[in-house]
């Protein structure tokens, strides 16, 4: 399993006392960086946590459920050993907690040099199949700083417009999915609280403000199902034992100067963790066009080939830094095949041979855990099975979720269909695939055809790791709706939010989810801020719709350019903007200047890139906006350009007028 895979290499292990001998202490006391410790009271299974001097977490415990329960509060008197061990993220002293009264629990704190954080699991021995851990525990993470403090609820993926919400600590309230933080507005300082691992459990953080803004109670649980997070309407499956052992995922404990750096590090540690199913994306930054944008179910043959001809004929200098652009046709495009994928396919062909000839990149939409067609039919590829053998159930039912069935992703049935399709793809020269509705294969199930397979997400991880090795790294694989955090070794490009059109409103949607999601881009290659459609809207509104994009990261425009309109215009004159495609080319999102929108979009975002900082100010209202840049981002910096119009600015505050916005390049005179 891949959290016994953490440890690659055991340097050395000794005591430093042994375990009879450090019960007759009254605490263990657990270094971390500076002014910062674990104090572990093992007469009573429960820690605090001092961070800069003052205690930041106050009677934290962990609980699990397996063929009995536990707590860690009643296992009763507890030794300790101390290992040095070599990570994926470095050398770490590894503590080791046992209880005299449950020999089945065992503790672990990692803790990397200098670092005023930890890494915990739980390591459950000849305790049968386990359906709850829950690593973190506590009613008092002791938040006393004055001003705005917020936790982030981070939803489990980007399904039916799911929002992030930056909520007043006071009155938050949230089963969140897998990672939060806590952080004030003000001064940025911030304590992160995730899981590290996605293999085996989904992992919720139940987080509850105390009326106050002072404190929360936090819960960091693996085994987590509900409703509106996970979509799945039964429990978590049980996690069976490997040797007699199960583990709990990695959970990181964090504390950071700013937040911001926190998420970061908590997303380049997961990916370090884990090894990628995909090969590492080499080439430039992703561009290109997708026809859910505005064609939608009505695209039509000779609509994609006239979309081929502007790109290659009108829109020349959009392109990558390989001087091409992937043109993607999304869901309906069977429209252009009698009989499907096995049918007459030779439009599709057509198509491919177009694109090349025109120095573009073919794409193609496909969902590999999803049946639309929800019939008892034979399965495509298969040997003689049907797709009702293949569907997920819960509690008996069938698991329909947005108007797709999940199917099994260890079914015999499920793999030949994803063999037989992705080979068509690739076959007729395809090389770019956007895979939709990833998380009908990370649903929980009554049973899965692989009884070794007992969660969701470790269905999830095998039908993926399945989907990439039979593409072969042949294409760009760009997921749109998908688990945040668990899809990111499978593939290279990730939409950020749900489907996103045109309006202002779903500028500001798409930018709830990047500015508090920003830090996704440390996980995926890159991230996505869906289709740019322009259409008839007015030119402050599309330059934010633009804007969504460059400051997400990639750029996948969606109008209908099969036809003439203001939106042909508008892409001429922006899409070709020289300076907005060489800040396109970075690839990476900008961080959130403030974090404090609640579930609404963020408006200001900044990047540094060298000795040049970029600030993207949005303005989602109906009157001029004057905005103070924080002189830490303008210190020794006076040159202020003001990226879509050219001109040249002075001073810290700048203004963006309503519906619009502006995006600042400051550098060095």
């Amino acid at each position: 399993m891949s959290n016994r895979k953490l440890i690659a290499t055991a340097l050395s292990f000794f005591f430093l006392c042994a375990a009879s001998a450090s019960a007759q202490q009254p605490e263990l006391v657990i270094p971390l960086g500076n002014k910062s410790r674990i104090v572990y009271d093992l007469e009573r299974g429960q820690y605090d946590v001092i961070w800069n001097g003052k205690i930041l977490i106050k009677d934290a415990y962990t609980l699990y459920q397996a063929e009995k329960a536990g707590d860690s509060r009643k296992a009763g008197k507890a030794g300790y050993s101390v290992s040095k061990v070599q990570t994926n993220i470095g050398r770490a002293k590894l503590y080791t907690i046992r209880f005299a009264g449950d020999n089945s629990l065992q503790q672990q704190f990692y803790v990397l040099p200098g670092n005023n954080g930890f890494i915990t699991r739980l390591r459950l021995q000849d305790a049968g199949a386990a359906g709850m851990m829950a690593p973190v525990a506590t009613d008092s993470v002791l938040w006393n700083r004055p001003g705005d403090n917020r936790a982030l609820y981070v939803p489990f993926d980007n399904d039916m417009w799911a929002r992030y919400n930056a909520m007043p600590l006071a009155a938050a309230s949230f089963k969140g999915s897998e990672v939060s933080v806590i952080y004030n507005v003000e001064d940025n300082r911030g304590v992160v609280m995730g899981s590290l691992e996605q293999d085996d459990w989904k992992t919720g953080i139940l987080l509850k403000g105390d009326n106050t803004g002072g404190s929360a109670g936090v819960t960091v649980l693996s085994g987590f199902s509900d409703s509106a997070v996970t979509h799945d309407v039964m429990p978590h499956g049980k996690v069976l034992p490997v040797n007699g052992i199960v583990y709990s995922p990695m959970v990181m404990v964090g504390f950071y100067d700013d937040w911001r750096d926190g998420m970061e590090t908590f997303a380049k540690y997961n990916s370090r963790l884990h090894p990628r199913s995909v090969a590492d994306w080499k080439g430039p930054t992703p561009m290109g066009w997708n026809s859910w944008g505005v064609l939608r179910e009505k695209i039509r043959f000779d609509q994609a080939m006239k979309v081929v001809d502007f790109f290659a004929d009108s829109l020349q200098g959009f392109r990558m830094a390989d001087n091409t652009l992937f043109i993607d046709l999304d869901a309906f495009w069977d429209n252009m095949t009698p009989g499907g994928i096995d049918g007459d396919v030779s439009k599709l062909a057509a198509f491919v041979k177009h694109c090349k000839e025109k120095g573009l990149r073919p794409g193609i939409y496909w969902t590999p855990f999803a049946d639309w067609g929800k019939s008892d039919r034979k399965v495509e590829g298969s040997t003689g099975y049907s797709y009702k053998e293949t569907w997920t159930t819960q509690r008996g039912r069938m698991l329909d979720i947005d108007g797709g069935r999940a199917m099994d992703p260890t079914h015999p049935a499920t793999q030949q269909r994803i063999v037989h399709t992705i080979n068509r793809m690739k076959d007729l020269g395809f090389e770019m695939i956007k895979i939709d509705f990833l998380g009908h294969g990370a649903q929980e199930s009554d049973r899965f055809f692989d009884p070794a397979v007992t969660t969701g997400m470790q269905a999830f991880k095998r039908g993926m790791q399945f989907l990439d090795s039979v593409l072969d790294n042949k294409m760009l694989v760009y997921a749109a709706i998908s688990p945040n955090i668990a899809t990111a070794r499978y593939v290279h490009v990730r939409r950020i939010a749900c489907d996103a059109f045109s309006s202002l409103d779903h500028t500001a949607y798409t930018l709830n989810s990047t500015g508090y999601g920003w830090w996704q881009s440390y996980l995926y290659d890159y991230v996505d801020a869906d289709h740019i459609v322009f259409a008839e809207e007015a030119d402050g509104v599309n330059r934010a719709r633009l804007a969504a994009a460059l400051v997400t990261g990639s750029i996948l425009t969606g109008d209908d350019f099969s036809s003439t309109g203001k939106w042909s215009g508008t892409a001429r004159r922006l899409l070709q903007h020289r300076d907005l495609l060489a800040l396109a080319a970075h690839g990476k999102s900008f961080r959130p200047l403030r974090g404090d929108t609640g579930d609404r979009g963020v408006e200001q975002f900044y990047r540094r890139d060298g000795n040049k900082v970029y600030v993207a100010l949005f303005n989602y209202g109906n009157a001029t906006q004057t905005v103070r840049i924080p002189d830490e981002l303008i210190r020794g910096r006076k040159k202020i350009k003001e990226l879509f119009s050219g001109k040249m600015f002075s001073g810290e505050e700048l203004q963006v007028p309503p519906a619009d916005v502006r995006i600042f390049e400051i550098t060095r005179n």
